[in-house]
């Protein structure tokens, strides 16, 4: 049995679904011939290496460990190139290269349809990986602290904590955001305004947060504070119009809340105007600070595209987008459909995505509030039978009731978009024993260096087979 500090050298085999890395431990009397070991998992460490490790926290069947000395690289290994990304906890992948990370992600997916969904690893196919794993972020939120000298200090929380780790240039955001950063930092010299404290929940800066127009370079910036104004508030504004190309909102957020929770509910401008506009998939979207958003666009109209291709829409059908958000990918469809229909359960969402068909003069397209099984069944006895079904759920993936209904009105084809390969898994095996069939299942890198990974995944019906529901 393994125990904290105990030190192993261990070779890396793959990884975790958290981006770490994964060896296995042999006990005496054992070895990789007559047993799977135990797994131990350690963050930063490649597939290749050969490491010495220090168990941090042993169990029975597993332990989590940390690199102490990196016997024999990877090959795959590479100079992290953000000091911080090991405090920060982040991107998960800096330290190895592009290629070996699109690897990682494809088998994860790979893994989970064949152990969870019973499916055959050949439905997998090659990852869609990003032109650049760099800069890709849109929107940032950073929260505002001090140092010991009480200047300002802006960064992200380490995993699991509310320390605050100072980052002057985060490698996934536009550099205009450092820029912004810089102008933060040179107005709070001047105008002295204080920081929030979490623990006594006095001070007025909390959050800088960020929104970028991928397309149009628009830029908007707010305040998170707690309180309605901030001091020398027009200096502020006109700072920011001097050194911020693009520079189209600023904005201030009031939170007086003891709470995790980034933005409040009041808004107010105070200087230019209260949104920015983007372009995606030949769309025009505009974009309020709640508005929600693809923040990596580029790979969003990949997927998008990937997602209709998958749709197959040739003119007449009737689509139904569920979880359908700001109604993004459904509006992207529909110009190639008869009618979209669109359901969310978050009523600004609908609002927005009614605004979205209107700004893009889409006159077929209807948006209706509510919870996506409800919804479903409600259209179910109205006798509305779509051709084509889009899923793009929560990470939990779609309730069995919804799978069922989905089955029951009987569509050509369902595309599902997921952003957990283990849930999706879980629903497909569901599908298939109501008479739908996997065709493929497509890996998409939306957000390159950290752990997560997206997935569009064709189902069909199977003629052949009756339901019985």
């Amino acid at each position: 049995m393994l125990k904290k500090n105990d030190i192993l050298e261990l070779s890396i085999t793959g990884y975790t679904a958290e981006g770490s890395g994964v060896g296995r431990f042999f006990p005496e009397g054992t070895s990789s011939e007559n047993g799977n070991g135990m797994a131990v998992f350690i963050p930063g460490a490649a597939r290749g290496d050969r490491i010495r490790a220090r168990i941090v926290k042993p169990a029975k069947t597993y332990a989590f460990g940390r690199v102490e000395e990196i016997l024999s690289p990877s090959s795959e290994r590479i100079e992290p190139q953000c000091p911080v990304s090991a405090q920060c906890g982040g991107c998960v992948f800096r330290h190895v290269s592009y290629e070996e990370e699109l690897f990682a992600k494809e088998e994860r997916v790979r893994e989970a349809a064949v152990r969870i969904g019973g499916l055959d690893g050949s439905l997998v196919g090659p990852i869609l990986g990003a032109p650049s794993p760099e800069r890709y972020r849109n929107k940032a939120q950073f929260p505002i602290g001090e140092d010991k000298e009480g200047n300002l200090v802006l960064g992200f929380y380490a995993h699991h904590s509310h320390r605050i780790v100072p980052c002057e240039d985060c490698l996934l955001q536009p550099e205009v955001f450092q820029k912004v950063m810089e102008c933060l930092k040179e107005w709070r010299r001047e105008s002295g305004a204080s920081v929030y404290d979490e623990s006594t929940g006095k001070g007025l800066l909390r959050h800088l947060y960020l929104r970028r127009g991928e397309k149009t370079g628009e830029v908007m910036v707010c305040l998170v504070c707690n309180g309605e104004e901030i001091p020398r508030e027009k200096e502020w504004a006109e700072l920011l119009r001097q050194q911020i190309p693009g520079l189209k909102s600023v904005l201030i957020n009031t939170n007086k809340e003891k709470t995790n929770v980034v933005l409040g509910k009041k808004f107010r401008t105070i200087w230019g105007k209260s949104t920015i506009t983007d372009i995606l998939c030949g769309l025009s979207f505009e974009l309020s600070p709640l508005s929600f958003y693809q923040v990596n666009p580029v790979q969003a109209q990949r997927l998008y595209e990937e997602a209709a291709q998958c749709a197959a829409l040739t003119g007449g059908e009737t689509l139904l987008d569920l979880y359908c958000g700001t109604g993004t990918i459904g509006l992207s469809m529909a110009k190639q459909a008869g009618k979209v229909i669109g359901v969310e359960i978050v009523e600004a969402a609908v609002k927005n995505a009614r605004e979205n068909a209107r700004r893009n003069g889409i006159l077929n397209g209807e948006f209706f509030c509510g919870d996506a099984g409800a919804a479903a069944l409600e259209l179910e006895k109205r006798g509305i039978r779509p051709d084509v079904v889009v899923l793009d759920p929560p990470r939990k993936g779609c309730a069995p009731e919804l799978v069922e209904t989905v089955a029951r009105m009987n569509p050509k084809r369902v595309v599902y978009v997921s952003c957990d390969p283990a849930t999706l898994s879980r629903d497909l095996k569901f599908f298939e024993s109501l008479s739908y069939k996997v065709q493929n299942i497509t890996p998409v890198d939306m957000f390159p260096r950290t752990a997560h990974v997206e997935s569009v995944v064709l189902m069909t019906r199977i003629k052949e087979k009756k339901l019985l529901l």
